[in-house]
């Protein structure tokens, strides 16, 4: 998982052709620790090449504002397809489940 700044996740969500994952936290939200280390643990499950960025959204006020994040932890899952909205998901109960929100819109 790569830490990105609101410049570089801007850019990311830019490029075409790319699925995209950000994982957007506080740093002293425990719920957030609990499900950066679930994502850790699916990130080994998928394709090396799929990117895996977190945000700190104290940081990003443009992408929370953009796409109305509302608490967190969240996980916004982007298409290769940028015509397609991205998917944010606030529900991290297991690895399973973040695997399959990933692969449902990654695939």
């Amino acid at each position: 998982m790569k830490e990105m700044n609101q410049q570089e996740l801007l850019e990311a969500l830019a490029r075409k052709g790319e699925p995209l994952v950000v994982f957007f936290y506080t740093p002293l939200c425990g719920t957030c620790s609990a499900a950066r280390r679930m994502l850790e643990v699916a990130e080994h499950m998928l394709p090396e090449e799929l990117l895996i960025a977190a945000g700190n959204v104290n940081m990003l006020p443009e992408l929370v504002n953009t796409y109305r994040i509302s608490s967190v932890p969240a996980l916004l899952v982007a298409p290769a397809d940028r015509s397609k909205e991205p998917v944010i998901y606030y529900s991290m109960g297991s690895v399973e489940r973040v695997l399959d929100y990933i692969r449902s819109v990654t695939s």
